[in-house]
């Protein structure tokens, strides 16, 4: 049966209380929900309206869907490690074994970063940009399916661990020799590999897909001088991401090819190295931190210049900022390990380079500032959001380039007064940033706006308690606490711990505020529908459209003169010369396809069948993965029409409802 179950066993099953918890929870959840679906009988909806739609609008939202059930995820884990880090002291062993601790953060840095962060992003990119463009759709509807369901099946791979085999206790890079043979011969180390392999192709084909929309689907008149700054800030991120991404597909590879096939890039014997492994993963590492930011910059400055009621100040050098970022990102990458012995000229070198990068940063900062100097600024929940991030901000940007000071990193270096900048960066930066833009955008995409009141309470909660949670760090990493640690002697520090596990539970609180919100704002959306467009005075070209916007976007494809084409159409129309609508044309649309989900299994059946030794199921996936490619190539019927008499009837019956 070897060859048949490969390496799978009944060993393979948890054995801790706390694993075996978590893996009944996933299986009695994934059982309501299919037993919901089967009772109000709504799996025929959910495959023509979900699962097999090509609607950049609606494969955004389930992006976002799987980000936040991932987020709920990684802060559980959150609460896990710090409630065992509180309670590790002394002769108290607190409630994790040693080897489960490794799993849980090892899990919690891989889904937040891959599966939350980048989910999140993905997600709004979809709902926003070719609306934001005055484009119907992305160019390549069918890979825009195809790379969420690659990132789906990662997430499941993930998840999948916890039931049969464990998770890798490597870290949420991965360093090698732990996570070679040697130290780590289960099949945790393989799950995160073949998980972010998966999930990197799909977000490697999201970046070109997203380049070629930005390049070839604008509106006419948009030219790139015109785009508002959340697409540069996404045509950025996506040379980033077409520059990055295949650096960790190869390091990944090569690890993977240590691990199977007996290789040795990553060994410390037979010619490898295992600090090649590090400079690789952090070539790519270091500007993924950028492909994360960078989209939330996009849309501070997109909810700043809204909500203080003014052009945003400086576009041109916004626009220069992110350029000079996205190069910097790239010149960075070995102040990570400042201490591996390169020597004073190479940590000099790089050490100004990460103090150079600051500039172009605090640019933005200060822009934001002076677009609110001297504003009409209204407090809503999405400019709450941003002042919260540049409190946060700040503070890992200042910790930050305390780092880039070699001698500084030596004292610092693998500590938690890292792990408290990175966090800083991380949630201060790119998740209070998508929330904003969630939180912004929602009645664009849903059709009626989210509770104010609530989300506030949930922005304070967020801001409170991570304060909380991470200035106890960075105090205990210059006491000289490291990483990774599941217990401690003495009590000298479980002050400190105890203090950061309260911060987490304020954060869980906020979770909890932004889940009621939602359900809050679903049982009251009649009394929240957004009637007028524009409940933010939003100034571009997506809320022209009706709320929530058609699945063909624009009845009339936009022209655009301005910057700020929806606030200059909106003064032209108090002055009583409204312009002039374009005609009605036809236009061609991509018809819903289900082969992007049969893709998405295909590379489950390669990842697990992998992880497992399962040669016959990793061969039939691969197999499987080319024979739908080729049908879906081979087929011509991929389009329908919808004739101009067609659009303009469906445009009058939008135009009615949204009156």
């Amino acid at each position: 049966m070897d060859w048949l179950l490969g390496r799978f066993s009944l060993d393979a099953f948890p054995k801790e209380l706390v694993t075996q918890g978590g893996a009944l929870s996933m299986v009695a959840i994934g059982i309501l929900v299919v037993a919901a679906l089967f009772y109000f009988k709504r799996w025929t909806w959910l495959w023509k309206n979900w699962l097999t739609t090509l609607d950049a609008k609606k494969i955004g939202v389930m992006y976002i869907i799987v980000a936040v059930i991932m987020l709920l995820r990684g802060v559980a884990d959150a609460l896990m490690i710090r409630a065992q880090q509180a309670l590790a002291s002394g002769d108290a062993s607190g409630v994790l074994s040693s080897d489960t601790f490794q799993q849980v953060f090892s899990a919690h840095g891989t889904i937040m970063i891959f599966f939350v962060a980048m989910g999140l992003m993905f997600g709004l990119i979809n709902l926003v940009l070719p609306l934001m463009l005055g484009a119907r759709d992305v160019a390549f509807p069918f890979l825009n399916s195809v790379s969420f369901w690659l990132f789906a099946i990662g997430m499941v791979l993930v998840n999948v661990s916890i039931m049969a085999g464990g998770f890798s206790t490597g870290g949420w890079l991965g360093y090698p020799p732990l996570t070679g043979l040697e130290y780590s011969p289960g099949p945790g180390v393989d799950y995160w590999i073949w998980s972010l392999q998966i999930a990197g192709v799909g977000s490697l084909l999201s970046g070109i897909n997203f380049l070629v929309t930005i390049l070839k689907k604008r509106a006419p008149g948009m030219t790139l001088m015109k785009m508002p700054i959340f697409a540069w800030s996404v045509l950025v991120t996506t040379i980033l991401i077409i520059f990055a991404f295949p650096i960790l597909t190869a390091t990944l590879g090569m690890l993977s090819l240590d691990r199977l096939m007996g290789m040795h890039f990553f060994t410390s014997d037979f010619g490898g190295n295992p600090m090649m492994y590090v400079n690789l993963i952090w070539a790519w590492g270091h500007p993924e931190v950028y492909i994360l930011i960078l989209p939330a910059f996009g849309i501070f400055s997109e909810i700043v210049a809204t909500f203080a009621r003014k052009r945003l100040f400086g576009y041109k050098t916004m626009v220069g900022a992110l350029f000079a970022i996205t190069f910097l990102s790239f010149v960075v990458w070995l102040h990570h390990f400042f201490t591996m012995g390169a020597g004073a000229n190479v940590n000099a070198f790089f050490g100004i380079t990460t103090m150079i990068i600051a500039v172009p940063t605090g640019v933005k900062i200060f822009n934001w500032l002076f677009t609110m100097y001297r504003g009409r600024i209204k407090f809503a929940s999405p400019m709450l959001w941003f002042m919260c991030f540049v409190v946060t901000f700040t503070i890992g940007g200042v910790s930050g380039v305390l780092m880039a000071v070699p001698a500084l990193d030596f004292q610092v270096h693998n500590s938690l007064f890292l792990v408290a900048h990175f966090h800083n960066v991380i949630i201060g930066g790119v998740l209070f940033g998508f929330f904003a833009g969630l939180t912004y955008w929602f009645p664009k995409i849903f059709g009626f706006s989210l509770n104010e009141r609530i989300g506030k309470y949930a922005t304070y909660c967020w801001l409170v308690g991570f304060l909380v949670a991470f200035l106890p760090l960075y105090a205990l990493g210059l006491m000289g606490a490291t990483r990774r640690l599941d217990h401690y002697d003495g009590d000298g520090w479980q002050v400190l711990f105890m203090v950061a596990g309260v911060g987490a539970m304020i954060i869980a609180l906020g979770v909890g505020l932004q889940l009621l919100q939602l359900a809050v704002s679903i049982w009251q959306r009649k009394k929240n529908v957004d009637t007028t467009g524009d409940p933010w005075n939003g100034r571009t070209l997506e809320w022209s459209v009706a709320s929530p916007a058609p699945f063909y976007n624009f009845a009339r494809t936009p022209i655009v003169d301005s910057r700020d084409p929806f606030w200059e159409e909106k003064q032209l129309i108090a002055a009583g010369r409204p312009p002039k609508k374009p005609p009605y044309q036809d236009i061609r649309l991509p018809k819903n396809s289900g082969l992007g989900l049969v893709i998405g299994a295909f590379s489950f059946f390669i990842g697990f069948g992998l992880i497992w030794h399962m040669w016959w199921l990793a061969v039939i996936g691969l197999i499987g993965v080319i024979v739908t490619v080729i049908i879906r190539c081979s087929n011509d019927d991929t389009e329908y029409t919808l004739t101009a008499a067609e659009l303009e009837k469906l445009d009058k019956q939008t135009r009615r409802r949204f009156a």
